[in-house]
């Protein structure tokens, strides 16, 4: 098997007219199609839904159901929210803070950049609930090796001990040598 790449990935959502308009109007996707049933395709069962479909650029898509018959959706309480989220990619740093700026200006509440060693992040949520992150890489292709090289042992590692491998402290280490580069550049 040779997967080609992501056809779509589908969350839930409140309203999906107002979820369309939230992504075309913060993150200019394209809104692509719709479809909409009144039982399930794979099962039968009676349940219409509204499936909207939207242009995450690159051949990516990012989907939405609206299922008015189901109870109201929530989220997985045992799980933090800031691990289930949606990352998209930027190209840029200058794009991040443009993006957050512009966030911002609309009256979204965003968190960021978070500096990650190989990208930085800013985060916020969408009328959903779902965690949004935009990122911008700023890796370098030997870092990357290196992440890869270590990455089975890691794994490997953590699933002996559940206890974070320090194969990759490298990274970490060089952000706080940054920031405390920038903390005495500004005193």
């Amino acid at each position: 098997m040779e997967i080609q790449r992501i056809h779509h990935v589908a969350y839930r959502c409140h309203d999906a007219k107002e979820t369309v308009e939230f992504y075309q109007r913060h993150l200019d996707m394209g809104f692509v199609l719709a479809i909409a049933e009144d039982k399930v395709p794979s099962t039968q069962a009676p349940d219409p839904y509204m499936h909207v479909f939207l242009d995450a650029g690159q051949g990516n898509v990012l989907a939405f159901f609206e299922l008015p018959n189901s109870p109201t959706m929530g989220r997985d309480e045992a799980t933090p929210e800031w691990v289930q989220h949606i990352a998209l990619e930027l190209g840029s740093i200058e794009e991040l803070l443009s993006a957050k700026e512009r966030l911002v200006a609309a009256g979204l509440d965003v968190l960021g950049p978070t500096n990650h060693g190989i990208f930085q992040s800013i985060y916020f949520f969408d009328p959903n609930g779902h965690r949004i992150e935009l990122a911008a890489n700023t890796r370098t292709d030997e870092q990357m090796a290196q992440l890869h090289e270590v990455a089975p042992a890691m794994l490997e590692e953590w699933s002996r001990t559940k206890r974070a491998p320090k194969h990759a402290a490298w990274l970490h280490e060089s952000i706080a040598r940054a920031e405390a580069a920038t903390e005495d550049e500004t005193h």
